[in-house]
């Protein structure tokens, strides 16, 4: 049985709160009403609405001093309140912003107007909801202790990235008809709702990571193919490759490798996008060691590059990580070292010994997966 939205309507014009109710129960919408700020704030607290509209000009308690009261609470902070207003200066719709609001509309309350503004938070709660579910998946699937870091992330970065939708959002419906504005607004709107897709996508690549499959690799083939593939991509001659162990065979997942090693090399690539030299290098060699006890392909890709601060290093794969400097990590270098560690193996990235740059280490069983690396 599907669950009613449930609408908390907080206005003492009772010609308003009837047309409303008419429009919101004919919508499939759960109402309830109260005439000032206690009653609201006792309302809210017995049915936990899911949106509340709310006048701003009312007897004793305004609508700015219950929502800030709203925003006191955990269990109330998070509501959505769309404010009533009839004052329409910036200022006070700054105001309202200000002390919580999410939007506002205007007297005379235009019905269709105000269903389509609650319609849009009630999306926005259900992405949150879906978020919030995703994240409580991956906490039950998955042990590990970068998944335990990943969904502490989640909500905080996807919900930084619907604040910024919403504030745009807002900003355009300021001044529908400057068409500069539109259009920034959109392009804004457009590149962050992909960033939301991206962690969305790594995320369901995680969760899927339950068994990995492998078969045999030849590494010669393998990396004289991705290097190739990675030169072509991005044009640059600039890549050396050395292997102590051209014919070794591997047991691998293919596709987990060649992502792995190519998001390595895209970080040493980038390490000199601030750089003229014309001596620019990046050398990737192989070779077999035994580390942790056991039998090891060992990768390490080698830069001279800006290199990575040592205030970063030591949280390099946790998630949503920044360095400024040009080498991406993140959520990128956390899904791969997930990825390399359910396969029994390790990256490790370290400043470069020869100088300046960093160089990253994959470590990778030679004769198939092992138990998890923790």
């Amino acid at each position: 049985m599907k669950i009613k939205p449930r609408i908390l309507v907080v206005d003492d014009q009772p010609v308003n709160v009837m047309l409303l109710e008419k429009k919101l129960v004919r919508e499939d919408m759960a109402m309830w009403t109260a005439k000032d700020g206690e009653t609201c704030l006792k309302m809210v607290n017995e049915h936990q609405p899911d949106v509340i509209l709310l006048d701003v000009m009312m007897p004793h308690m305004d609508g700015h001093e219950v929502c800030e009261r709203l925003q006191e609470k955990d269990e109330t902070w998070s509501i959505p309140v769309i404010f009533i207003i009839a004052n329409t200066s910036k200022e006070e719709k700054l105001e309202g912003l200000g002390v919580g609001a999410v939007d506002y509309i205007t007297k005379p309350i235009d019905i269709d107007e105000t269903v389509a503004r609650v319609n849009t938070q009630l999306r926005f709660l259900d992405v949150n909801r879906g978020n919030m579910e995703l994240t409580k998946r991956l906490a039950e699937v998955r042990r590990n202790a970068t998944i335990g870091a990943i969904t502490q992330g989640i909500t905080h970065n996807v919900n930084n990235l619907l604040g910024v939708v919403v504030g745009y959002l807002d900003l355009i419906k300021t001044d529908l008809t400057n068409e500069e504005l539109v259009h920034r607004g959109i392009a804004v709107i457009d590149k962050t709702v992909a960033k939301m897709t991206s962690i969305v996508k790594q995320l369901n690549r995680l969760a899927s990571e339950t068994h990995i499959a492998v078969g045999e690799l030849v590494l010669d083939d393998f990396l004289e193919t991705a290097v190739k593939r990675f030169k072509e991509e991005h044009n640059i001659d600039f890549l050396e490759v050395t292997m102590s162990n051209p014919s070794l065979k591997l047991q691998v997942n293919r596709e987990t490798f060649d992502d792995i090693l190519s998001r390595l090399m895209e970080n040493a690539r980038e390490s000199y996008q601030r750089f003229e030299s014309e001596d620019l290098t990046i050398k990737v060699e192989t070779d077999v060691v035994t580390w942790d006890g056991l039998e090891m392909l060992r990768i390490q890709i080698a830069d001279e590059g800006k290199g990575v601060s040592e205030n970063i290093r030591d949280n390099i794969f946790e998630p949503f990580v920044t360095i400024k400097a040009g080498i991406e990590c993140g959520m990128r270098l956390t899904v791969s070292q997930h990825s390399i560690r359910s396969l029994g193996g390790q990256i490790e990235v370290n400043p470069n010994p020869a100088g300046q740059g960093t160089i990253s280490t994959i470590y990778h069983p030679i004769h198939g997966p092992h138990e998890p690396l923790l």
